[in-house]
């Protein structure tokens, strides 16, 4: 038979229990140990990137000697000679066409992104929801299962090598993941905000550019870097798109390509620190943007979990 329950009496009124202290002794070696480890890993993420690029930059200020007989060796002339020589051999056109290419198709991918998003996230409608996993299962598919219909679409466009025609397709790649994004984030407004801008006489028009997009600033802005970085570094879709057509139609490359078309150049006279310095240009704009926008980044990708 098991033993009989003592019930505990109540303190009496006017009295307080006394607590037993709680010692922090051992809850505060498994948070110095787990800060240790992650501050550890994070150091070790840390050098396993940095130390690549810091091996690209300087390679650059190299020359084929001290590259083929170190790798790890520091460079003993420094000079900006080879980024003239690079940019001279075509990286600055490539440059030219990359920069032309996004310029339109970063804004518009977020402009028509934003627009689907904002209709699919404060509107209800028959075959919304069929809808938005359209353009979600859009961000699964993989575009290798595209390029043979994509390339025979563009060339009856009569769009091959030209602006318009990357620029399209890069839109139209570029929008699932925007849609995707961006409709999480329009959900988290408030809709006391939407309303009272519909009771005020706002057209939908009117709310959606002066009053909502404002708002979702800091998620516009973090789509927009990962676009950017995305179609800048894009390298499968120029490469079927923008080849030119015949021997009057002149290159189109973009970065990513030329810097292929650089190396195969080169052939048998090898100039390895004009291809490291081809490389330094392409990579030098793209991390100038991340580090400048870096703390709207991950305001954007908070915000949405905070509201």
């Amino acid at each position: 038979m098991s033993a009989p329950i003592k019930e505990t009496a109540p303190a009496p009124a006017g009295r307080t229990v006394a607590k037993v202290p709680v010692r922090p002794d051992d809850r505060r070696g498994e948070g110095v140990v787990l800060n240790v480890f992650s501050h550890g890993f994070l150091a070790l993420w840390a050098l396993l990137i940095v130390l690549p690029l810091l091996w690209l930059v300087l390679s650059a200020f190299k020359t084929d000697a001290q590259i083929g007989g170190s790798a790890l060796g520091w460079p003993q002339n420094w000079t900006l000679g080879v980024f003239g020589r690079a940019w001279d051999k075509g990286i600055g056109d490539y440059f030219l066409n990359t920069v032309i290419v996004l310029v339109f198709s970063v804004p518009l991918t977020m402009l028509f992104g934003s627009m689907a998003a904002y209709v699919l996230a404060r509107y209800p409608f028959r075959g919304n929801r069929l809808l938005y996993y359209f353009f979600v299962a859009g961000a699964m598919f993989p575009v290798f299962l595209a390029l043979v219909p994509l390339f025979f679409m563009v060339k009856r466009l009569d769009m091959l090598n030209t602006y318009q025609g990357l620029i399209l397709v890069y839109i139209a790649y570029s929008m699932p993941f925007t849609v995707f994004f961006m409709h999480a984030f329009f959900r988290t407004l408030p809709t006391a905000v939407f309303e009272a801008a519909i009771l005020d006489g706002a057209s939908h028009t009117r709310t959606f550019f002066q009053v909502m997009l404002p708002m979702a600033k800091p998620g516009l802005i973090s789509v927009g870097i990962f676009n950017t970085l995305g179609q800048w570094n894009q390298f499968i879709l120029p490469t079927v798109l923008m080849q030119p057509q015949s021997g009057d139609d002149p290159e189109r490359y973009v970065l990513t390509q030329g810097l292929i078309q650089l190396q195969q150049q080169q052939g048998y006279a090898s100039d390895l620190p004009v291809l490291f310095a081809g490389v330094t240009i392409a990579m030098i704009p793209m991390l100038v943007v991340y580090l400048s926008f870096q703390r709207q980044v991950q305001a954007g990708l908070t915000s949405a979990t905070l509201k």
